[in-house]
């Protein structure tokens, strides 16, 4: 019987060739006897002769594309390590019996940890303040020019309110803030029990005094943030974007806080990651900027670790993985055949 061929994409090591998350524990894989589990050679784009001959692929930051689908059709499942998939292309997944599997349950909480770390710096002016200290008495002198704003009361807005939006409401409910969010596949019944009214998405961007962004990338969300929304923003209000950067138009973003227009924001996404040293909102300080990182935790690799590792697992056994972003997969004929092959070849092991 041949193994179960599981690679790693070449970004979960370092050039040393210690592992770039510790915290990922990989042993259930390492130690099944049925197991082959390998690192890929850097590239920016799989290619097809990288995968042949391979069960399941972990992915972390390198892109998916039709032409990194080998030829032998043998690939049955690509796990993000994360929740974004806009490096995958899931038609040519879903076209290829190749599920594509995200870890939503290892990165709500850390990200929506992210969204309010980035809320209370923004509103306690954490960033000024420290400056401020670090000045020694001339800096001291001015503290009371650079008072925060109090959160009782407030509105927390949200663009989507699925996962990660409905964990942040979840967790920002002692803050005593008002809620609402725009999400057209939202769970109603959810919703209501946090708290949130959902709205349309123009009220959500007039009427927020935080509106965070907690919506996934695609082509009906690039750019949706724009100069016309941002324009409908009070003047008071800031922006948090922890979800993907081209979802706003960081080009009027940053004239927006150039001109004063919002008070702020908070951004742990670009456009272009990352931004060049010379772009303007480098320069901003009513921006609090952090490079696509300030959910890494310890717990957040852990967590989405551990459930890359039970959907690899479980397609193996020849069952459904959590987490599953191309649905339509589940109906295919031939990734049906696939998993009914591993279940015969390896059981529940």
């Amino acid at each position: 019987m041949s193994a179960f061929r599981v690679a790693l994409s070449a970004d979960f090591r370092k050039p040393d060739g210690s592992p770039t998350f510790p915290e990922f524990d990989l042993s259930p894989l390492q130690e099944h006897p049925d197991v082959d589990l390998f690192h890929l050679e850097p590239e920016p784009e799989i290619s097809a002769a990288q995968l042949a001959g391979v069960d399941a692929l972990i992915l972390l930051t390198p892109r998916v594309g039709a032409g990194s689908l080998a030829a032998d059709g043998r690939l049955a499942v690509v796990a993000r390590f994360g929740v974004g998939y806009d490096n995958v292309d899931l038609a040519a997944c879903s076209a290829n019996d190749v599920a594509v599997v995200i870890t939503p349950d290892g990165v709500r909480r850390p990200v929506a940890v992210s969204i309010l770390t980035l809320i209370f710096a923004l509103a306690g002016r954490l960033f000024t303040k420290d400056r401020l200290a670090r000045r020694g008495p001339a800096g001291w002198a001015e503290k009371t020019d650079h008072n925060g704003i109090g959160l009782v009361g407030l509105t927390l807005g949200s663009v989507g309110m699925g996962n990660i939006g409905a964990e942040m409401f979840r967790l920002a409910r002692p803050l005593d803030m008002r809620f609402i969010a725009h999400d057209p596949y939202a769970d109603l019944v959810l919703a209501a029990e946090l708290g949130v009214t959902l709205t349309d998405l123009d009220s959500v961007f007039r009427e927020a005094d935080f509106l965070c962004v907690n919506c996934p990338l695609s082509s009906e969300t690039h750019h949706l943030v724009n100069a016309d929304r941002l324009g409908l923003m009070k003047p008071t209000a800031f922006l948090v974007n922890t979800a993907r950067g081209p979802i706003v138009d960081q080009a009027a973003l940053t004239e927006v806080l150039q001109e004063g227009r919002i008070a702020g924001a908070g951004l742990d996404v670009f456009e272009q990651e990352p931004p060049d040293a010379d772009d303007p909102l480098l320069a901003l300080d009513n921006v609090i900027l952090t490079p696509h990182a300030l959910c890494w935790t310890d717990q957040l690799f852990a967590g989405s670790g551990a459930a890359d590792v039970r959907a690899v697992l479980a397609v193996m056994a020849g069952r459904v993985p959590n987490g599953i972003v191309n649905r339509d997969i589940l109906d295919r004929p031939g990734w049906q055949a696939r998993l009914a092959s591993y279940a015969r070849r390896f059981g529940d092991g």
